[in-house]
């Protein structure tokens, strides 16, 4: 992921509304619209962020997707590693008891769990491939 990009995805992941504008994204971190559009252009072409209108507005919002991290890592256990202990990090740094300080100890937790389960749910995965072949489906 560009530099951008992984800027532009951690401050939505960091705010307590987890959803900003672009006027909102660029000024938070101090870079051009133009920055922004084209991060937030690729985290919506991954599925990372998601656009909708702001309510009774014409205004855009970019959203993390709840789901994002399923869709995003299946077999990354360093990574998930890394990132577990950076969200947990990041929640003591801005208070566990704030909206964003849940939602990054949440994330950590998650990539905890995840890199679990994940060797196992891959043997799974293989096994149940594999009886298909076997049964012909």
């Amino acid at each position: 992921m560009q530099r951008m990009a992984a800027r532009v995805f951690a401050c939505l992941l960091a705010s307590d509304e987890g959803a900003l504008s672009s006027a909102e994204l660029a000024d938070r971190l101090q870079v051009s619209p133009a920055a922004v559009s084209g991060a937030v252009r690729y985290l919506a072409g991954v599925h990372m962020v998601s656009r909708e209108r702001a309510p009774g507005s014409r205004r855009e919002l970019y959203r993390v997707q709840e789901d994002v991290w399923w869709e995003t890592f299946t077999n990354r256990d360093v990574l998930l590693s890394r990132w577990s202990a950076t969200a947990r990090a990041g929640a003591e740094a801005i208070g566990p008891d704030t909206p964003a300080g849940r939602r990054l100890k949440e994330t950590g937790e998650f990539f905890a769990f995840l890199k679990d389960e994940l060797s196992g749910l891959m043997a799974r995965w293989r096994e149940l491939r594999a009886e298909r072949a076997r049964s012909g489906d």
